[in-house]
């Protein structure tokens, strides 16, 4: 998956909101502060690029890493570009209040774009990267107030979007349009705009959205509508799962195939001969027989992410133990599971990350919202790395640090996974980049980025910009990281 916001409550007590100053950038402050919390942990790594294989380039993305929250299409949160070494690491941040923007990409320039969720609704911010500063903002369609949801937990539109191959941002709004976006120069432009509310009802809402290789742009809804909008002549068509729900984003690939998750099954879709979307497999995984803490739904909590040339893989939520299952993506054949963390202790809700032919998940079980990291908590241990191999899938690590809620992301060129932790501590809150050598699983440093619950990433992603910074959105502002100069 990646980002969720909830529990508006616990943040209201400890955060106060402040508008953006495109002006002024205000760091994050650190609470309580640093005392008796180390600020780095182990030494510097040593780049070790590590082969993986080529993700074919999707015509209507931008460039592979720079596109989406998962970086490409396949979804495999891998960068080709290197992320920091951990040498003399330098940390910025700045201040946006109640703000968090969770889904980024860069555009052609450089600059940071992102779709950021505030108390009313989502806006789109073009970010400087290098000093934080909000170049251009752009409010899109308000969020409808529900006084049974919580501003901060409604995944109605203003979730997910990509970045087109002409640097415009492709998003879906809280009103079931889409919206096409423009960020040329210093501003944001609404180029065009598609309804989709003849093809998904008024008490439904869109929820991700990808091109395939045609340029057609498919989209998912909540209550498990899956469509295909041509926007050439305007007109989309849709398929309606019976009985399921999604709540993840999808993949595609350079076949035709589009890679949904529901809270029931695996699915590939493509279309038939008229162009219509058809479900072209399914397969049933276990769900469990609860929602686990940790979990927004009952379920996988993973965007499908692709490997390889024919493999798809998910987590399923079985019980007492999480599964990472992979299929194969032209026929949906069962491949391989494996068990992953303890008995009774393990869920997901992020996406797994692909390096060659193992994928790597974290744990994010306990966590269920700001309050569960708040004086010294944090939630229970886990990142491992699953091999798939004649295929057998079999566990080749496993790493204890605790990353309770980040999207995981890879360098390739430096052999880096990167988790964002929290370490259990008392009475401190502090939050750390840590990069694991991908390889064998040991920590190769963790670096301090603040103290106190303002610096809680609540299910954000971790980026690697194209200059080697890495970029945290927090419940409050968004955070850089790079290597000293020399």
């Amino acid at each position: 998956m990646g980002y969720r916001l909830s529990r508006a409550a616990a943040l209201a007590a400890v955060l106060v909101a402040v508008p953006i100053a495109a002006s002024a950038v205000v760091p994050i402050p650190s609470l309580p502060g640093p005392l008796g919390v180390p600020t780095y942990v182990g030494a510097p790594a040593t780049a070790q690029p590590i082969a993986s294989f080529p993700v074919p380039q999707n015509p209507y993305l931008a460039p592979n890493g720079r596109s989406n929250m998962h970086n490409d299409a396949y979804g495999t949160n891998a960068y080709d570009w290197s992320g920091p070494l951990g040498r003399t690491p330098v940390v910025t941040s700045a201040l946006y209040g109640v703000e968090e923007c969770a889904t980024q990409a860069f555009d052609s320039a450089g600059r940071i774009v992102a779709l950021c969720g505030v108390l009313s609704g989502p806006v789109l911010r073009l970010i400087n990267p290098t000093t934080l500063g909000v170049i251009a903002g752009m409010g899109l369609p308000a969020r409808k107030l529900d006084p049974t949801v919580s501003p901060l937990s409604d995944l109605c539109g203003g979730t997910y979007f990509y970045l087109d191959q002409f640097d415009r941002v492709v998003v879906a709004t809280t009103n079931r349009h889409i919206e096409v976006v423009a960020d040329a120069g210093n501003r944001f432009t609404l180029q065009h705009t598609y309804d989709l509310s003849s093809v998904v009802p008024s008490d439904d809402c869109l929820i991700a959205l990808m091109p395939d290789w045609s340029g057609h742009i498919w989209f998912e809804t909540g209550n498990g509508i899956v469509g295909e909008l041509d926007p050439g002549a305007g007109t989309a068509r849709t398929v309606q799962l019976a009985g399921e729900t999604i709540d993840n984003s999808f993949s595609v690939d350079e076949t035709g195939g589009v890679f949904v998750v529901s809270d029931h099954a695996m699915y590939r879709f493509d279309t038939d001969g008229s162009g219509a979307p058809v479900i072209t497999w399914r397969q049933a995984y276990d769900r469990g027989s609860v929602k686990k803490p940790g979990q927004l739904a009952q379920g996988s909590g993973t965007t499908p992410t692709l490997l390889g040339s024919d493999l798809v893989a998910i987590t399923d939520n079985a019980d007492p133990q999480m599964h990472v299952v992979v299929y194969r993506r032209g026929t949906g054949q069962y491949v391989c599971s494996a068990p992953v963390f303890a008995p009774g202790a393990s869920d997901t809700e992020n996406s797994l990350t692909a390096v060659g032919n193992s994928v790597f998940v974290e744990n994010n079980y306990g966590y269920q919202g700001p309050q569960s990291t708040l004086l010294g908590k944090t939630t229970t241990p886990g990142v491992v790395r699953v091999d798939v191999t004649d295929g057998q899938c079999s566990v080749a690590w496993t790493s204890q640090e605790i990353a309770p809620t980040s999207v995981p992301k890879a360098s390739l060129a430096n052999g880096l996974l990167y988790v964002y932790t929290k370490p259990a501590a008392t009475l401190v809150d502090a939050w750390y980049l840590t990069a694991i050598d991908i390889r064998t699983g040991q920590t190769a440093y963790s670096k301090l980025v603040g103290t106190g619950p303002e610096y809680n990433n609540h299910y954000a992603a971790i980026y690697l910009g194209p200059d080697g910074s890495a970029y945290i959105a927090t419940l409050t502002g968004m955070v850089r990281m790079h290597d000293a100069a020399g």
